[in-house]
C-alpha cells in the first residue's frame, strides 16, 4: 500500500505500508529505497515514511526488490 500525505510545513511523504516484517528486513528495504530516490526517511514499525513524493516510482523499485506487483497498490 504506497500513498502520500502532506505534513506540517506543507511537507509531501510517500507512506508505504503492509510489508511483512517477519519476511522481509525492513530497514534494509528502506535503506535501498533512500539510496535509490536520493531521500531522506525512516521507518515506524511496519511502514516506510521517505521524504518526498515518489509513488509512481516506488512501486517499479519494489519489484526490483522481489515484491509481488500485484500486492502493491498505488492509492
Amino acid at each position: 500500500n504506497v500513498k502520500e500525505e502532506k505534513r506540517k510545513f506543507g511537507k509531501m511523504i510517500t507512506v508505504i505500508e503492509g510489508i511483512n516484517s517477519k519476511e522481509v528486513d525492513i530497514k534494509e528495504v528502506a535503506k535501498n529505497l533512500k539510496s535509490k530516490f536520493a531521500c531522506g526517511g525512516t521507518t515506524k514499525g511496519n511502514t516506510i515514511e521517505l521524504q518526498g513524493t515518489h509513488a509512481a516510482k516506488v512501486k517499479n523499485e519494489l519489484i526490483k526488490l522481489g515484491f509481488d506487483p500485484d500486492s502493491i497498490e498505488i492509492k
